[in-house]
């Protein structure tokens, strides 16, 4: 297969002076892609108590790499968590080069606390930057893609939305909200040319830290590496990509497609709490069908043995 560039095409990456969007920008700015490096370039700590700031904004830094290695970025300083700020990065895309063809929603703020100990204030944090932040971001990104008739936009969620991380319940809230988002994005942007698609990357950005039940070690950082995730938000951005309304697991070399799915249900016209506790057994049988679309075997045993009239207008 010939190699995918991207000459040409402007892309919008949030928070990528470090982590994973440093790698998002350096990939797609290799390929071709003129790219807005966007990053506040705060102190990162997922607690919320203090932090040491980089001492120089690490978006300038990837952009002096981009440059030096003879491809084209500016930075952006913006936060998403205001609409005037998704609004100004998407401008200074446009300012810049006239266009923009890629939006890639990785920027948010990581809150870790126990549920009930969840201040307010981190809650509005976490909400306004990982949830919010992709939608503002991505309704300036839209308005731009859609005057030009088409364009790709990469949500990123994480495993903690569907993975029961603990400590995570209002991260996992905003990143499950994303995958959500992202499904609904895909259905009304179709018609005008933007595919939308989200992913939930596995990868170590907080150096010093463990994975799960693996402890901390040089050997896991390398493993799971943020430039293993990539390629594939580098595919889902390319203009010839057909997915879209997709979420997709990745790292450590390894890629799978996330879906929710329903299982066959139990049906009784006349339910009961005791039916439902008499069938819980096949109620709560592994799902194994996909729950999404008029066609969704769901809708059709909602609707089963329906005699209502064929219109609704």
């Amino acid at each position: 297969m010939d190699e995918l560039r991207f000459d040409g095409q402007v892309a919008l990456i949030t928070g990528a002076g470090r982590g994973l969007g440093r790698e998002y920008a350096l990939l797609l700015a290799e390929r071709g892609a003129k790219v807005v490096v966007n990053d506040l370039g705060v102190a990162i700590t997922d607690t919320g108590d203090g932090g040491i700031a980089p001492e120089t904004d690490p978006a300038d830094d990837v952009v002096a790499r981009i440059r030096a290695a003879g491809g084209e970025a500016i930075a952006n300083h913006d936060s998403v968590a205001t609409v005037e700020g998704a609004e100004a990065m998407v401008a200074s895309a446009l300012d810049a080069w006239g266009r923009l063809d890629i939006c890639v929603n990785n920027a948010g703020q990581v809150r870790m606390r126990p549920f009930v100990d969840f201040a307010d204030e981190h809650i509005a944090t976490v909400v306004s930057t990982q949830l919010l932040g992709t939608v503002q971001v991505a309704r300036a990104a839209w308005r731009a893609m859609e005057v030009a008739g088409g364009g790709r936009i990469v949500n990123v969620s994480s495993g903690a939305a569907y993975g029961g991380v603990e400590r995570s319940t209002v991260y996992s809230m905003a990143k499950a909200g994303i995958i959500g988002l992202t499904i609904a994005m895909a259905a009304e942007g179709a018609p005008h040319g933007i595919a939308v698609n989200v992913i939930a990357p596995y990868a170590k950005t907080r150096l010093g830290t463990g994975f799960g039940a693996v402890p901390w070690s040089e050997e896991l950082a390398e493993w799971l590496h943020p430039r293993l995730v990539a390629p594939l938000v580098a595919w889902l951005s390319h203009p010839s990509c057909p997915v879209s309304g997709q979420c997709f697991a990745v790292g450590g070399g390894h890629i799978a497609r996330v879906g929710f799915a329903v299982n066959e249900g139990i049906t009784d016209r006349g339910l009961t709490p005791e039916w439902i506790a008499a069938n819980a057994d096949r109620l709560t049988e592994f799902p194994s069908s996909p729950t999404g679309g008029p066609d969704s075997p769901l809708m059709g045993s909602l609707l089963k043995g329906y005699t209502g009239p064929t219109s609704l207008e």
